[in-house]
C-alpha cells in the first residue's frame, strides 16, 4: 500500500479559492440561512403587546381623542423598530455561531496547511482527512494510509468500507463501494488518513441530493425556557381574567364601556410579561456569542446555564494545559546520552544518530502530531549531512497504536537494502515488551525512564527491526524481532495563562483533575508547574482497570491526576464523579473520548486538534485548545446567569406597580391613573433595560470567588420572588401615595396623575440601577461603565421632562403642569422607594465577607 504523504502538494491559492467560493457559494445546505427582516417583522406584528397597542389606539380614536390615538398607533412602529433591532442582533449572533460551528476542514492552500470552516471548502481544494473526521465535501482520494470510511449516513450499512487511490480508470461511483477512490460529504473516517481533492460541494454532493442537512447551531428550548413559558402563560391567563373583570366592573359601575375597555387594555398590557421570553432568547444567544469571543463555541445553549454550576474540570494535559509544541530535550541510547537544552549543541554523539533516525522513521513523513514534528526538526538539525535521512524510502505498511499495545510501527522499503526496515516508537514499557528485554534490562532502563519523567519530560521508547522483502508481513508488531535503541525525552511547556487560570478555579470552588496518557512522574511534574494542588493523589490506568466502581467512586473524591489512562477509561471517571453529585466538565479530542464527553454535564471538545466526532458529542468547543479559555467561559457563564437572574427579578418587580396602578383605581372607584399610552412609555424603558442594560453588565468582582451554584437552583427561587415583590410593592405604594396626596391636596386629576407617573418613572429607573448590581452600591453603579444603562437612564429622563414640560405631549398623556418643587419631591420619592434595598445589599455583602474570612 502506498504511503501517505503531502510533500510537494501546493493546493489552491487563497485568491483562487475566494473566486471559486464566489462562483459556487458556501459548502452548506439551505438550512443554515438566517431569517430575513421581513420574516422577523411578520413574527413581531403577531405579538400580543403589539395587538393590545393597536386596540388601545383604536379605542382612543373611537373616544374622539385623535392625538392620543395617533400617538399610540405611532408607538406601534417604535416598538416594532426596537424589537426588530433586538431580533436582528440576536439573529446576527446566532449566524456568527453557525459559521463557527461549521465542521472544520484541514486544507492545503498556497502550500500551507490550514484549518478552515467546512463551509469555505471549494472544488479543487486539497483536504487532509484523518480518523474521527467527517469528510467536508465529495472528493477523490489522491493518497492515503489504511483509509476506511463509515458511509452508513448515506447507505444505511454499518460496515466501514476501504478506499483506494485515484487511478486512470476511476469513474463515478455511489456510496458504499468497497475499494473505490471516492469519498462523500458527511461520512466518517474510522481509520487511517488521506489527502483528497474536492470535486463537489454544497447541494451538488450526495448528501445534498438526498436532502439531508448539515449539523448547525440551533437555538432549542432549554429547561429554563420551558419553565419561563409556563410562568408567562400563567401570568397571561391571570392578566386576561383580571382585565375582563375590570372591563365588566367599570362598565357596570360607571356605565362607560369604552373607558372600561380602555382600562382593561391598560391592565392587560401592564400584566403581560412578554419580556421574559425576550430576555431568555437575547441572553442565551448573546451569551453564546460573547463566549465565542473567548474562543469557546457553545453548540448547545443549556451549557451556558450549566457553566456556573460546574464543580469539577477534567482536562487533558497535552495541548490544553501545555502548548502542544514539543521539542526533544534528552536522548538516552544504550551506550550514550545527551541533554539538549535551549542552547543546542553543535552535534550529538554518533551512537545516538540511529536513535534519531528511527524516531523519524516511526513517524509520519509529513506529520501533524507535535511529537513527530519535533523528531523531524531534530533530524534536520543533526542528520542533514548524514545518510540517516531517507526521503526516497517508501512506506509499505503501518501498524497503528492500540489500547492493547501503546506503540506503533512503520515498515519501509529501500532500493539499497535487501530487507524491509521496521521502525517502532511508543510508551517505554510497550517498546520493552516488543524487544523482549530481560527483567534486568527493564529495571535498568526503567530507572532512566523515571529520571526523564521526573524532569517533566514526555518519554518515548524507540526500536528497530528488519525482515526479508519477499517475506509475508505479520499481522502483529510482536511478530517482528525488535532491537532496543533507546529513549527520547520531549518537553511541552505549560501555557503561560494556565497557573493563574487554575488558581482562579480553586478560588471559585472548582476542582481540577488532570487526565493524561503520559507517564505518572511526567504528569506530576507538569501538574506542579501548572499549579495543581495535591499532585501526590494519583491513579494510573492499570490501577483504574483493576478498581471496582464503588472504590473508584470513593477514591475520585481526592484524586488530582489520572496518568497512563486510555480514552475509554475517561467514561468511568465521569460516571464516578457524577455519582458523587459533582457537576462535571470534561475535555477530549479523539473518537474514543466521545462517550465521556457526552456523559459529562458539560462536554468540551478541542477545536484545533479535536475530531469532528468529539465536537459533535460536546456542548462546548474550545477553539484554541487553551485551558484559560475554559475558565473564561465559566466566568462568562456565571456572569450570564447572574445577569439573567437580575433581569428577571427587575422585570417581575417593575410589573407589580404598573399592574397595581392600573387595577387599584378601578377597584376603589377612583379616576383612572394609568392608560395604555402611559404603559407604552414604561415599556419603551423596560424593554431595552431588561434585554440590553442587564445583558451588558460586567460580572461582579466576586463572581469567581464564590462556590458554584447548585445545579438544582431555580432562577425563580422564593428569595428572588419575595425581594422582587417587596421592591415592586414599595414602588407601588409610593406612586399611589403621590397620586392620593395630589388629589387630597386640591390638585386636579391631570396634575395628580403627573405626580404619580413621575414617581413611577423615577422609581423604575432606580429599580434598574439598584438591580443591575447586587454587590455594588447605588452610587457606584451609576458611575460604572455600563453605557447601555446610562443611555437608558438619560434617554428616559429627557422623555419624562418633555412629557411634563411640552404642553402638546402633556395633553396626550392627560397631564397638567406641576411645579418644580413637586417634581423634586417626586424624584426624591421615586428614588427613596428603591434605595432602601441598599441596606439588604450591604448586609448580604457583609455576611459574604464574614464567610470568606472564616473560610480562610
Amino acid at each position: 500500500m502506498a504511503g501517505f504523504s503531502i510533500a510537494g502538494i501546493k493546493g489552491l491559492t487563497a485568491a483562487a479559492a475566494r473566486e471559486v467560493l464566489k462562483t459556487t457559494g458556501p459548502n452548506e445546505l439551505p438550512s443554515a440561512r438566517p431569517r430575513s427582516i421581513f420574516a422577523i417583522g411578520l413574527e413581531v406584528v403577531r405579538e400580543p403587546m403589539l395587538l393590545l397597542l393597536v386596540a388601545g389606539g383604536a379605542i382612543y380614536l373611537l373616544l374622539g381623542d385623535l392625538q392620543g390615538g395617533l400617538l399610540l398607533l405611532g408607538f406601534v412602529f417604535v416598538v416594532i423598530g426596537i424589537t426588530l433591532f433586538q431580533e436582528r442582533k440576536t439573529e446576527n449572533a446566532i449566524q456568527a455561531l453557525r459559521s463557527l460551528s461549521s465542521p472544520r476542514a484541514r486544507v492545503i492552500r498556497d502550500g500551507s496547511e490550514l484549518r478552515i470552516p467546512g463551509r469555505e471548502v471549494v472544488c479543487g481544494d486539497s483536504v487532509i482527512i484523518s480518523e474521527g473526521d467527517r469528510v467536508p465535501a465529495d472528493g477523490i482520494v489522491l493518497t492515503h494510509t489504511n483509509l476506511q470510511i463509515d458511509e452508513s449516513l448515506l447507505t444505511g450499512e454499518a460496515i466501514a468500507v476501504s478506499k483506494t487511490e485515484r487511478s486512470a480508470n476511476s469513474t463515478s461511483a455511489h456510496p458504499g463501494g468497497e475499494g473505490e477512490p471516492f469519498v462523500y460529504s458527511g461520512t466518517l473516517v474510522v481509520r487511517g488518513q488521506a489527502l483528497i481533492e474536492i470535486q463537489k460541494t454544497g447541494m451538488l454532493t450526495e448528501m445534498g441530493k438526498i436532502g439531508s442537512s448539515l449539523q448547525s447551531i440551533k437555538v432549542g428550548k432549554t429547561d429554563l425556557q420551558v419553565q419561563t413559558g409556563k410562568l408567562v402563560r400563567n401570568l397571561a391567563f391571570i392578566g386576561i381574567a383580571l382585565s375582563l373583570l375590570v372591563v365588566v366592573a367599570y362598565g357596570l359601575s360607571r356605565g362607560d364601556w369604552l373607558q372600561g375597555l380602555l382600562a382593561g387594555v391598560a391592565l392587560a398590557m401592564a400584566m403581560l410579561p412578554e419580556e421574559f421570553p425576550v430576555i431568555l432568547t437575547i441572553f442565551l444567544a448573546m451569551g453564546a456569542w460573547r463566549i465565542s469571543q473567548k474562543h469557546v463555541l457553545a453548540r448547545r445553549m443549556p451549557a451556558i446555564e450549566i457553566l456556573g454550576s460546574a464543580t469539577v474540570l477534567c482536562v487533558d494535559k497535552t495541548g490544553t494545559l501545555t502548548m502542544n509544541q514539543m521539542a526533544v530535550r534528552q536522548l538516552e541510547g544504550t551506550q550514550a546520552g545527551i541533554v539538549l537544552d535551549e542552547d543546542l549543541p553543535k552535534e550529538v554523539p554518533n551512537d545516538l544518530h540511529e536513535l534519531i533516525e528511527f524516531s523519524i522513521l516511526a513517524s509520519q513523513r509529513d506529520p501533524f502530531d507535535p511529537m513527530e514534528k519535533a523528531f523531524h526538526q531534530l533530524g534536520e538539525i543533526y542528520l542533514h549531512a548524514t545518510d540517516h535521512l531517507h526521503a526516497d524510502w517508501t512506506l509499505v505498511q503501518e501498524y497503528p497504536l492500540s489500547q492493547e499495545l501503546l506503540a506503533m510501527s512503520q515498515v519501509w522499503k529501500s532500493n539499497q537494502n535487501e530487507s524491509h526496515v521496521i521502525a517502532a516508537k511508543g510508551a517505554p514499557e510497550a517498546i520493552f515488551d516488543l524487544c523482549h528485554l530481560s527483567p534486568e534490562q527493564i529495571a535498568i532502563y526503567s530507572v532512566k525512564v523515571s529520571q526523564l519523567a521526573e524532569n517533566g519530560l514526555r518519554v518515548l521508547g524507540v526500536a528497530r527491526a528488519s525482515i526479508a522483502k519477499e517475506s509475508v508481513l505479520p499481522n502483529e508488531q510482536h511478530d517482528f524481532t525488535f532491537e532496543y535503541l533507546g529513549l527520547v525525552g520531549l518537553v511541552d511547556p505549560v501555557r503561560k495563562s494556565v497557573p493563574s487560570a487554575i488558581q482562579e478555579c480553586y478560588e471559585a470552588g472548582i476542582r481540577i483533575i488532570m487526565i493524561t496518557g503520559d507517564y505518572p512522574a511526567t504528569a506530576q511534574t507538569i501538574a506542579k508547574r501548572a499549579g495543581l494542588r495535591d499532585t501526590d493523589q494519583l491513579i494510573t490506568g492499570d490501577e483504574l482497570e483493576a478498581m471496582a466502581d464503588d472504590e473508584l467512586q470513593k477514591r475520585v473524591q481526592r484524586v488530582t491526576i489520572f496518568a497512563r489512562v486510555v480514552p475509554e477509561q475517561k467514561l468511568r471517571i465521569v460516571q464516578a464523579l457524577k455519582l458523587n453529585g459533582e457537576v462535571v466538565a470534561m475535555t477530549g479530542d479523539g473518537v474514543n473520548d466521545a462517550p465521556a464527553i457526552k456523559a459529562a454535564d458539560i462536554g468540551i471538545s478541542m477545536g484545533g486538534r479535536g475530531t469532528d466526532v468529539a465536537r459533535e458529542a460536546s456542548s462546548l468547543v474550545l477553539l484554541n485548545d487553551d485551558f484559560a479559555s475554559i475558565v473564561s467561559a465559566i466566568r462568562l457563564g456565571r456572569r450570564i446567569y447572574d445577569n439573567l437572574k437580575k433581569a428577571m427579578a427587575y422585570t417581575f418587580a417593575v410589573h407589580v406597580p404598573i399592574a397595581g396602578l392600573s387595577l387599584i383605581p378601578v377597584l376603589f372607584g377612583w379616576p383612572l391613573m394609568l392608560m395604555p399610552i402611559h404603559i407604552v412609555f414604561m415599556e419603551l424603558i423596560i424593554d431595552p433595560a431588561c434585554s440590553t442594560v442587564f445583558e451588558a453588565e460586567t460580572s461582579d468582582d466576586n463572581v469567581m470567588k464564590r462556590p458554584p451554584r447548585k445545579s438544582t437552583d431555580s432562577l425563580f427561587n422564593r428569595r428572588i420572588v419575595v425581594w422582587s415583590l417587596v421592591q415592586g410593592l414599595v414602588v407601588l405604594a409610593t406612586s399611589l401615595s403621590s397620586y392620593l396626596i395630589g388629589l387630597r391636596s386640591g390638585l386636579g386629576i391631570p396634575e395628580s396623575r403627573a405626580l404619580a407617573f413621575t414617581t413611577l418613572i423615577v422609581g423604575n429607573l432606580a429599580l434598574i440601577v439598584t438591580n443591575v448590581s447586587w454587590t455594588r452600591s447605588f452610587l457606584a453603579t451609576i458611575r460604572s461603565k455600563n453605557k447601555a444603562m446610562q443611555y437608558v437612564v438619560f434617554g428616559a429622563s429627557i422623555f419624562l421632562a418633555a412629557v411634563l414640560v411640552v404642553p402638546a405631549i402633556s395633553d396626550v398623556f392627560r397631564f397638567k403642569p406641576i411645579g418644580l418643587y413637586e417634581v423634586i419631591a417626586c424624584i426624591g420619592a421615586g428614588i427613596g422607594s428603591v434605595v432602601w434595598f441598599e441596606l439588604p445589599k450591604w448586609y448580604m455583602a457583609r455576611q459574604r465577607g464574614k464567610r470568606k474570612t472564616a473560610s480562610t
